[in-house]
């Protein structure tokens, strides 16, 4: 049985105003939640599909009792009234791809240092595999594991892709979409424990959690995911953004 876990104003406003309206539009397959710790810091890895499944992810851990705090993109914190739910609900802004991205690496720490959940898209932004496989990982999830010492629960998710598109603005509200979150075991990274935190240390954490959820989601689709996982840096897409914009 799920624990509930006080959570304030902000955050049960946007989920008065959200969850009626994700409930009316999915289906839903939640499994694996007896995974996740029901107290203290931990860390949870997702896949990033949509723009929709942010709020997916939201809903399944606040409706089993342990909503978190999220890395989200900074531009969303500038959003009239979004930006308000986002900071009176305690969300982290990232600001990619800029020296300011220290400040929401403290901040995750602190969050899970002081016994919090924290939420993360180890890609850092929308896949750019054309068929939504994971893709290569930055190293933020590993060094804030590392650091703290916190359990890492993989966790994949399929179907909000269904909802919208990748960068696209049309939302599918009817038929209703069958939306699948699975989370794993924590995963065992005593293997790096102890160790200086390098760039191959932390590559290797990376690849370990990727591999998991790449397995898992392989697991909720029936099928196997490319060998070799698609690199943005090799593309020539922009690392983050909307790739699919003409320039």
């Amino acid at each position: 049985m799920a624990v509930r876990v006080k959570v304030g104003p902000y955050y049960r406003f946007a989920a008065l105003i959200v969850r009626p309206v994700l409930f009316a539009i999915t289906k839903r397959d939640w499994r694996g939640f007896e995974n996740v710790p029901h107290k203290g810091g931990v860390i949870v890895a997702v896949n990033h599909i949509s723009h929709a499944d942010p709020l997916v992810f939201a809903h399944y851990l606040f409706d089993q009792g342990r909503p978190g705090r999220f890395l989200a993109k900074s531009s969303l914190f500038s959003v009239p009234f979004v930006s308000l739910i986002l900071r009176g609900a305690g969300q982290i802004p990232v600001f990619r791809e800029s020296e300011g991205a220290h400040v929401a690496y403290k901040a995750a720490v602190e969050a899970v240092n002081s016994g919090e959940l924290l939420g993360v898209y180890p890609e850092a932004t929308l896949t750019r595999d054309p068929n939504h496989w994971p893709m290569t990982a930055k190293t933020g999830l590993a060094r804030i594991a590392l650091e703290t010492g916190a359990p890492v629960i993989p966790m994949a998710q399929w179907g909000a892709q269904e909802i919208i598109g990748t960068y696209e603005k049309r939302i599918k509200i009817f038929p209703r979409t069958l939306v699948h979150v699975h989370a794993g075991p924590a995963l065992d990274l005593s293997p790096w424990m102890g160790k200086p935190i390098d760039q191959q240390v932390l590559l290797e954490v990376t690849n370990f959690v990727m591999d998991e959820i790449t397995r898992m989601l392989e697991d909720i689709r029936g099928e196997k995911a490319p060998a070799e996982r698609f690199d943005s840096r090799k593309s020539g897409l922009p690392r983050t953004g909307n790739f699919k914009r003409k320039p």
